[in-house]
This record gives C-alpha cells, sequence and structure tokens, in this order.
C-alpha cells in the first residue's frame, strides 16, 4: 500500500524525521533491536505491508513522516510492528494504555491536593504519572485521544489548573499538565475540542501568574500557535481581558511587559521567556484581524506601546541573541510600515503620535474644510469640561471616552468587534442611526407635549366609543343575518311540508268521495261525514303564514260526510301490527310448534372444541337461549373462528397451571373605581333623596345600571324594541330578571310617584320599568330568544351523538368479528355451566382484560385477542373507524337531555301565550313584541319540531340497537351503555400500543446487539472518513507551529519583505499598495 498522498508542508512531527538523514528508529523501551526476541516469522511482504499500514495509520503521522516509514527496510517495518503489538498486550502496562487510568488519577491528585502537604518524592510520583498522560496522547495510537475527548479529559486537566495550591502551581506538574494541553492539541480533532471548550484558553491563560519560568513559556508557546490557528486569535484576545481581571491588572498585558522588562535576579540571563513573550506579542498583532486590519493594528499596538515596550525593546538588544532579534526585528519592521501607510492618508511622511500638538494638527488640517469640523471643536470644548482632577472618579470619564473611540474605530459594519468588545451592548451602527433620527427630528416644547397628550386621550376615548357602537352594530347585523337565514330554511321546509300535506288532502279527498260512492251504492242512504281537519297550520297561527308567504292558505272545500268511518278493531296484545296497506288483522296464527322444537334443538347441538387441560376462566355473562332470537348473535357463528383460531397456542397461553417463560411476541362582578360611579349617585346632594327599596338590593341594583351604561329611557326602548339593536347582552338580560319590580315595590313607588324628581337611581328605574306592559314576560321572552340557539345549538349534538353511536354499534362488521372471535374464546377456555354460550352480556367486553396469561403476566387476554386478530381479521383493528360517535355518547345522560327538550318546549308554549296576550290589546309606540316574537315562534318551532322528531328517533334506534345485543330495554341509558364500548375501545388501543412498545424494545435490543457486532467495523470507517476529510489541510501539526513561531520562522516571508521596504525612501511606496503577509495556518 502506498504511503497516503497529503499536501501538508512544514517542520516534521517526530524528531527522527526532522533531518534528511535515514531515519533511525528509537523505540520507547531504549531496546536494542537485535536483541529483540519474535515469536512468529516475519509474514510475505503483502500481509507485512498491511500490518504496517494499519499501524501507521494509528499513529496518525505527518504526510513526510509516512513517507520515511514507508521507505524502511522489511526488517524493521516487521521489528517496529512486533515492538509495538509486544508493548500493547504487555499485562502490566494494561491499566495504562485507556484515558481512563490517567483521568481517575488526575481527579483524585486534584482532590487531594487540597486536603494533604506532599513532600518531594510524592511530588515526583504525581508528575510522572501527568508526563506518562503527555507521552501516552504524543505516542498512542489515535483512539486513545479519542476516548480521552469523549470522557471529558481535557475539563478534567482545566479543573486540576483551577484548583492547585501554590506549591503545585510552582512546581513541575503545572509545567507537565500544560504540555499535557499542548500533547492533546497535537492533532485536528484534539485542537478542535479545546477550542470549542467555553473555557479552555481563559483557564491556560491563568497559569501566567506562577514564578515558574517554564510553564509561562509553555502558555505563551500555546497562546502565541492558538493565534495562527482559525477561531483562535479572537479568543486569545477574550483570555487575555479575563487574565487582567483575574490577575487585577491595569490594564490588559501589564504581566506580560513587566515580565518582558525584568533584568535582575534569575531573569537576567533569561532570555527564553523574553523570547517568548515577544513572539506571542507579534503573533497577537499581525495575525487573525491583524492580517488586513490596519486600524485593527495601530489599536493594539497603541495599548503595547502606552505600556512602554519600545524602551523595553531597545534594552532586549543588548542579549544579541539572534532569536530574539529577529522577533525585535519583526515588530519594529512592522511598526514602521504601518507608520507609512497612516502618514500616506495625511498625505505626509511620518506621523508622530508622541506628540498631541502634531496630532491635533493633522486631525485639524484633514477636517478643516469639512461638515465634521464643527464637531470637532464640539468634541474639544467638551474635554476642556470634562473632570481633570486627580482622583473623583475623573480617571474613569476619560477611559470611558477612549473606550468608545476605540469601538467607533474598530467595530465593523455587522456590529462585530474584531478585539474583545471594550463595551457590552455597544452598537455603532445603531447609535449612528439613532442620532440622525434626534438630529433630523425637531424639539417640542411642553405645552405642545401637554396639547398632544390631551388630544391622545380625546382621541383614545372617542376610539372606544366608536368600537363600542361598532361592535353593537356587528352584533345587530349578524343577529339579523342569522334570522333571515333561518327564516329562508324554515320558509322552504314549510313549503315542502306544506306541498306534502296537500298532496295527501287529496288524495284522502279523493278516497273518501270514493268510499262515500261505494257507500251509496250498497246503501242506497246519504251519509255526511263532516269536513275533514285542514292541515295543521305552522306554529305562529295564520298570521305567520300570512306573514311568511304573503297569501292566505286556501279553505278547506266542505266534505259530504256527516260522520266519520269507523276506526278499524285495534290489534291482540302481543300480535305484530298489520302491514301497510293491508287490511286489519284481529290476530296471527302462532308459528308451527315442530318448527320451534326444531330451533331449539339446533342451537342445543351446538359442539365446541375441548381443550387438553384445564384453562384459565374468562369471566363473562352469558344470555340464555331465549334472549338469543333477533339479535345479532343469531348471526354469529363461533364455529367459524374456531377453524381459524391456533387452539394449541390458546391453551399453552391460558393454561391454568402457571409456568414462568419468556413471550417473544412476533405481531361575575368586580368593581372598576370609585370615581366610575359619580354619575349614579352623589355623595352629597341638596335635596335628600327618597328610596323606599331595600338599601342592599338597592345598592345592587345601581352597580348593574352602572355596568349597563344605559339611561332608564334607553332601556325601556331596547325591551319595546326586543332588543333590536343588541344593545342588552345576554348576561345582562339575566341581572334584569333578578330586579323585576315587585308588588310591594310596586305599590310603595305609586305612593311617591309625585315625587319622582327626588327618588334615588334604583327606585325611578324600578318605577319607570313598572310602567312597562308585562315587563317580567317581555325580559323573559327577550332572554328567551337570545338563548334559544344557543341552547338548540348544546342540545343537538348529544341527541345526534346518540342516534348515530346507536346505529354504528349495529352495523360495525369489526364489532361483529371482535364479538365472534371472544364468543369462540369464552367457549373454549369456560367448561361446564360457564361456557357452551350463543352469546353474552356486552360489559363482558371489558372484564377481557382481567385475564392474564401464565406464561407472562404482562400479557393479558386482551393482548392475546389484538394478536390474533393482526394476523387473521387485520382490517378489524380499525374498529375505532366504525365507532368514531361513540365516545361522545358515552357521555350523554339521557335524562337530562329530555329534560332539557322539555324545558325548551315549555318556553315556547310560554312564548306563544304571551304572544297572544299582546295580540289582544293596544300596543303603545315603539312597541314591536308581536312582530318579532311572531317571527321567532315560526322559525323557532320548526326547528324544536326537528329535534323532537331527532330525539324520538334516536330513542328508538337506542332501543334497537339494546335489542340487537341481548340487553333488556329500560335497565340500560346511553352513558352506561355506550360506555361500555368506548372503555374496550380505550382499552384495546392502550393494548396495541403495549404490543408496540413491547416490539419496539425487542427491535432495539436486537439492533443493540448488532450495532456492537459492528462497533470495530464503524470505528474503522469513522477513522476512514477523519482520515480523508483531513487529507486537504493546510500547515504542520501544533508543536511544528510552536517552533516556527519560537523560532521566527513563521515571519520569515514578511521579515525579508519588510527588509526590502526598510532600504527604500518612504516616497518610493506605491500609493494604496497593501501588505501580504503569508502567515502560517492550522486548518482543522
Amino acid at each position: 500500500m502506498p504511503p497516503r498522498k497529503r499536501t501538508r508542508p512544514g517542520l516534521g512531527f517526530l524528531c527522527c524525521f526532522s533531518s534528511s538523514e535515514p531515519p533511525e528508529i528509537n523505540l520507547k523501551d531504549s531496546v536494542p533491536l537485535q536483541l529483540l526476541e519474535f515469536s512468529a516469522p516475519m509474514p510475505p511482504a503483502e500481509e507485512l505491508h498491511a500490518r504496517f499500514s494499519e499501524l501507521v495509520d494509528e499513529l496518525d503521522l505527518t504526510d513526510k513522516n509516512r513517507e520515511a516509514m514507508f521507505a524502511l527496510p522489511d526488517e524493521k517495518k516487521w521489528q517496529i510492528y512486533c515492538s509495538k503489538k509486544k508493548e500493547q498486550e504487555d499485562p502490566n502496562k494494561l491499566a495504562t494504555s485507556w484515558p481512563d487510568y490517567y483521568i481517575d488519577r488526575i481527579n483524585s491528585m486534584a482532590a487531594m491536593q487540597t486536603l494533604f502537604a506532599f513532600d518531594e518524592e510524592e511530588m515526583g510520583m504525581r508528575n510522572k504519572v501527568v508526563e506518562d498522560l503527555k507521552t501516552a496522547l504524543r505516542t498512542q495510537p489515535m483512539r486513545f485521544v479519542t476516548r480521552f475527548i469523549e470522557l471529558d479529559g481535557l475539563t478534567c486537566l482545566l479543573n486540576f489548573l483551577r484548583s492547585m495550591d501554590y506549591e503545585t502551581s510552582e512546581s513541575r506538574v503545572h509545567t507537565s499538565v500544560i504540555g499535557c494541553i499542548k500533547a492533546l492539541m497535537n492533532n485536528s480533532q484534539g485542537r478542535a475540542h479545546v477550542l470549542a471548550h467555553p473555557q479552555s484558553i481563559n483557564t491556560i491563560s491563568q497559569s501566567l501568574r506562577t514564578e515558574n519560568i517554564k510553564t509561562k513559556v509553555a502558555v505563551l508557546e500555546i497562546l502565541g500557535a492558538m493565534c495562527l490557528v482559525p477561531d483562535g486569535h479572537k479568543k486569545v484576545l477574550q483570555a487575555m481581558a479575563h487574565y487582567q481581571k483575574y490577575a487585577a491588572e491595569r490594564t490588559r498585558f501589564q504581566t506580560l511587559l513587566n515580565e518582558l522588562d525584568k533584568s535582575t535576579g534569575r531573569y537576567r540571563d533569561e532570555v527564553n521567556l523574553k523570547t517568548a513573550i515577544m513572539s506571542f506579542i507579534n503573533a497577537v498583532l499581525n495575525a487573525g484581524a491583524g492580517e488586513d486590519n490596519l486600524e485593527f493594528r495601530l489599536h493594539l499596538r497603541y495599548e503595547f506601546l502606552m505600556l512602554g515596550i519600545q524602551p523595553v525593546i531597545d534594552k532586549l538588544r543588548e542579549h544579541e541573541n539572534a532569536t530574539l532579534d529577529r522577533h525585535l526585528d519583526f515588530f519594529e519592521m512592522v511598526r514602521n510600515e504601518d507608520d507609512s501607510e497612516l502618514a500616506k492618508r495625511f498625505d505626509t511622511n511620518h506621523v508622530d503620535t508622541k506628540s498631541a500638538g502634531a496630532m491635533f494638527e493633522l486631525i485639524k488640517k484633514k477636517l478643516s474644510h469639512t461638515d465634521a469640523y464643527p464637531n470637532l471643536i464640539s468634541i474639544l470644548q467638551h474635554c476642556l469640561q470634562m473632570p481633570y482632577k486627580r482622583g473623583g472618579g475623573s480617571m474613569q470619564h476619560w477611559q470611558l471616552l477612549d473606550r468608545i473611540l476605540q469601538q467607533l474605530v474598530l467595530q465593523d459594519d455587522k456590529g462585530e468587534d474584531p478585539d474583545a468588545a471594550p463595551l457590552d451592548n455597544f452598537s455603532v451602527k445603531n447609535i449612528v442611526r439613532i442620532h440622525g433620527f434626534h438630529q433630523s427630528s425637531r424639539l417640542v416644547n411642553e405645552n405642545e407635549v401637554k396639547q398632544w397628550r390631551d388630544q391622545a386621550e380625546k382621541f383614545r376615548k372617542d376610539h372606544l366609543e366608536l368600537l363600542g357602537k361598532l361592535e353593537r352594530k356587528e352584533r345587530e347585523c349578524d343577529t339579523k343575518t342569522q334570522e333571515k337565514e333561518d327564516m329562508m330554511k324554515t320558509l322552504n321546509k314549510m313549503k315542502d311540508k306544506l306541498q306534502r300535506e296537500g298532496v295527501e288532502l287529496r288524495s284522502a279527498r279523493e278516497q273518501v268521495l270514493d268510499l262515500s260512492s261505494r257507500i251509496n251504492d250498497v246503501s242506497g242512504v246519504s251519509l255526511s261525514f263532516p269536513p275533514l281537519p285542514p292541515p295543521p297550520p305552522p306554529p305562529g297561527g295564520p298570521d305567520a303564514l300570512l306573514h311568511m308567504t304573503g297569501v292566505f292558505p286556501p279553505p278547506p272545500p266542505p266534505l259530504p260526510f256527516s260522520c266519520p268511518p269507523p276506526p278499524p278493531p285495534p290489534p291482540p296484545p302481543g300480535a305484530p301490527p298489520p302491514p301497510p296497506g293491508g287490511p286489519p288483522i284481529f290476530g296471527a296464527p302462532p308459528p308451527p310448534i315442530s318448527s320451534l322444537f326444531n330451533s331449539a334443538a339446533s342451537m342445543r347441538s351446538k359442539s365446541i372444541p375441548q381443550p387438553s387441560h384445564p384453562l384459565k376462566s374468562f369471566n363473562w355473562a352469558k344470555l340464555g337461549e331465549n334472549v338469543i332470537n333477533g339479535t345479532i348473535w343469531n348471526d354469529i357463528d363461533d364455529l367459524r373462528a374456531f377453524k381459524i383460531l391456533d387452539l394449541k397456542d390458546i391453551e399453552k397461553m391460558f393454561s391454568a397451571y402457571q409456568r414462568q417463560q419468556d413471550l417473544l411476541i412476533n405481531q361575575s362582578f368586580k368593581q372598576k373605581e370609585t370615581g366610575s360611579m359619580d354619575d349614579i349617585y352623589v355623595s352629597t346632594r341638596k335635596v335628600k333623596e327618597l328610596s323606599v327599596i331595600d338599601g342592599r338590593r338597592a345598592q345592587n341594583c345601581i352597580i348593574l345600571l352602572s355596568k349597563l351604561k344605559m339611561s332608564n329611557e334607553e332601556i325601556k326602548r331596547a325591551i319595546l324594541e326586543m332588543d333590536e339593536r343588541e344593545e342588552l347582552a345576554k348576561d345582562m338580560l339575566e341581572q334584569l330578571l333578578k330586579f323585576v319590580p315587585e308588588k310591594s315595590d310596586i305599590d310603595l313607588l305609586e305612593e311617591h310617584k309625585h315625587e319622582l324628581e327626588r327618588m334615588a337611581r334604583a327606585d325611578r328605574f324600578l318605577f319607570e320599568m313598572s310602567r312597562i306592559d308585562h315587563y317580567q314576560q317581555r325580559l323573559q321572552a327577550l332572554f328567551f330568544k337570545k338563548k334559544f340557539a344557543e341552547r338548540l345549538a348544546e342540545t343537538k349534538p348529544k341527541v345526534e351523538a346518540i342516534l348515530n353511536a346507536s346505529k354504528e354499534v349495529v352495523r360495525s362488521k369489526r364489532l361483529t368479528q371482535i364479538l365472534e372471535v371472544v364468543l369462540a374464546f369464552g367457549n373454549f377456555m369456560n367448561k361446564g355451566q360457564r361456557g357452551n354460550a350463543y352469546g353474552f352480556k356486552i360489559s363482558s367486553l371489558n372484564k377481557i382484560a382481567d385475564t392474564k396469561s401464565s406464561i407472562d403476566r404482562n400479557i393479558t387476554m386482551l393482548h392475546y385477542l389484538i394478536m390474533i386478530v393482526e394476523k387473521n381479521y387485520n382490517d378489524t383493528l380499525h374498529i375505532q373507524d366504525d365507532l368514531s360517535n361513540v365516545q361522545e355518547a358515552a357521555k350523554v345522560n339521557l335524562s337530562e337531555l329530555e329534560k332539557e327538550v322539555h324545558n325548551i318546549k315549555s318556553g315556547l308554549k310560554a312564548l306563544e301565550a304571551e304572544l297572544h296576550y299582546q295580540q289582544s290589546r293596544t300596543r303603545e309606540r315603539g312597541d314591536k313584541f308581536v312582530a318579532v316574537i311572531g317571527d321567532f315562534i315560526t322559525v323557532a318551532g320548526f326547528s324544536f319540531s326537528e329535534l323532537e322528531d331527532q330525539l324520538s328517533e334516536a330513542r328508538d334506534k337506542f332501543t334497537k340497537s339494546l335489542k340487537h345485543f341481548g340487553e333488556e330495554e329500560g335497565r340500560m341509558q346511553p352513558d352506561e351503555f355506550f360506555g361500555i364500548f368506548d372503555t374496550f375501545l380505550q382499552s384495546f388501543n392502550e393494548a396495541r400500543q403495549d404490543l408496540e412498545n413491547m416490539q419496539r424494545r425487542k427491535d432495539e435490543e436486537e439492533r443493540r446487539a448488532r450495532m456492537e457486532a459492528m462497533l470495530k467495523e464503524q470505528r474503522e470507517r469513522e477513522r476512514r472518513a477523519k482520515k480523508g476529510g483531513a487529507s486537504d489541510e493546510v500547515g504542520g501539526e501544533f508543536d511544528d507551529l510552536v517552533s516556527a513561531l519560537r523560532s521566527g520562522e513563521v515571519f520569515d516571508k514578511d521579515l525579508n519583505k519588510l527588509k526590502r521596504n526598510r532600504k527604500r525612501s518612504v516616497n518610493q511606496l506605491v500609493e494604496g499598495g497593501g501588505r501580504e503577509r503569508a502567515v502560517t495556518k492550522v486548518n482543522y
């Protein structure tokens, strides 16, 4: 297998491959290769190549090192392979070959370091554990790193860093833990995991506070290299802001500059730390947003210049270290180039950023003839007024101004900051937009604001008033529209009914004339019958019909007979009614005795298979043979089901003997505010009010009137007009009925009617309402009219539910099939007197679930029934579709339903009586009772007659359904009867769900077993996919990146270019030319 191709330039990953010399293989245990003994001979070249390729893939090497490994002779390949396998199979190293061991040890070390002080030996043992983990993360196969990440090993290391005491933080253990994190980042998966962790970079930065120089260097190398990784630069800047708070720094990067400036004691000749700091500063300045953003580089460099980095750089030149000088040169040359680019913006050669006067003159020159110049003057004027005294918080004002300006310069159009935002929730774009809006809008004075507020309040009140009127008009329109539609429907139905009755009347007349002529022919005697009664007029009388049709009904013609024909004699009790159109019969001959005897004999000769051993009993209620005739059981033959059922399986499932085996399934009022009642009564009056009504009743009446918000005249007009304008809501009418003037109230008020002006509000209201003839009856009629449609809408669905459910249970073929199977079950399982049944009571359906299986107590007879139905009668599983109305019918109480229908009928009769009374008296002006109620009775009477007919049909169908299932009439109400079916359907669905869950669990267990068997192959596929996805990575591994950053090689291209630019004159710079910086990156 040829080595895997990658386009990954960079430094070598392993030290043995870093030069061009032939690679030298160093084993971990330093055992000479010639001393190794191999238990097996070297396999053929093809097999060796396959094994060695697998080993190299596990090591996750770079392309360069892979090529070097594959270039080795076959003997060395075999030696490396055997030594690696021997190391993996060593029982002494088995515990340390997985990350679980190291994570547990580090967690215990973190817990113990807060309780005990460790001596040098114990500290060495702890350091060895961490060093072993670092080595394992570098040398173990990729599955070790993956497992370490899955077990959240990074969080374990970060927790250890956060919980270290002072001694541990200054020990080599601290350095080794940082080394573990660095080793974890040495591959793309671990690096991505560290970057994705929300606190990893912040916690690493906290280690800068230690005095251990090696630890500081390791942390700075990690942070510097992270700046070159995509999405790492901003995280590093945020980490430095976090460290500023953690270390209580006055400004960011203060600790680094202090470390860079130290030159006494152990820091005198410490070049490695100073080199690491400078490499970190260069990475922060020139990576990430610093690659192509001049403003960002200037902004960040100003921070370092304000901390005094330039004198420190001059002092660092004294070390005469080539690597350090390379970083110092790069810093200064990039600074010079950026200064030149900034100077070109102001058409000059140099900007003295140390001189406030020079910078002011440049800004003044740039803005002197622009619209922004007054703003510059304003800024300066306000700066003069800023606090300048020492202390007193003046420093914070200038810091705030500085941060605002920084964010104005750095923030892009999307509102994103390349640096950690100096101010949170500060959006330059939004502030500019809001400022422009305020500049364009004129200022208004206080009087205008008050005037606008008053006008807005007036508009609000007018709006509410118009909304109220609109709502009343909409209600009135809806009511009129509904009444019109009901009237038209009723008119059409009455026309059809009149036509049918007219045809029947003409037919009856012809029959009467024919009979009379026959009688005359036979007897020769002329008999006269009284005229037949005309068809019943529509409810509301002839006036209603005239009002609806516009024509008078035709008068009935005179009939020639004076006496009616004698009615036929009634049939004897128990005889069936005569057929329609047939002659009346006095009796019917009884059925032949022989046929009854033969029928009974055929019923008794039922042959049912017998179980081979006792079975569990099905607790049903058996129907007698004498009630089977004419029921559903007469058409059910359970012998057909016996041909399909697996009786042996039933015996096994419901044996009376207990077996412990596993079953495998194959299938009012609240007052608003005191000020709102000022228009009803006033606490102080010049004239004392007259009140003869009970105080509490009067107070409640006043509360009601305050909610109505209508005057007495408006209420009176609405009642006389029967609320044609829809001003009185149903709930208000219901409350008004509670304040109908009583006879005692009327008598008292009549005595003081001459003092009407002095009467209290409640007394005056009751007095004026008492002047309306039949005031209480009018209110009751109006309330009944408004509530009629609602009551009908509540009652009709209940009647329809009983009617439809009665039809469904009789017609359902699926229900019949289930009953047939259950009958077969019961007859097979029950012996003796409890068996040999031809039917059972419907209530027995809900006892099916009580019989449990002998094999599995979680399986009931209902579960088994569903399994049988699913296997042999699959369509029957959808029985719920046949009985869709049963659930609603089970909620209906027939007695309460009949009571409600009776109440509606009584209300209609009372309404007709009041209509007759109002028709017989002289009506005052504006009284529309007769017209409104007359039309309403016509429509309502017809609608109610339909409801009565429907209720009668529902009773009849329900009675037939009881008889159909062999139940006694009158012993069951619909809620009980349909409740049995509803409960059975619920249990049926629950049992189906139970079986589906059992099957799902079984499938899940099988799937889990298959997944475990395929786990190794799946991991291999994922690893190969990951390798293939990483084949186009650019840049070296993390160690290579750190080395390049430490040596300054990462900046070589920029450094060479800047050296060339340094020799040129600043005037020779190309206008608008930009810097090109090819900073090495690591993509993952």
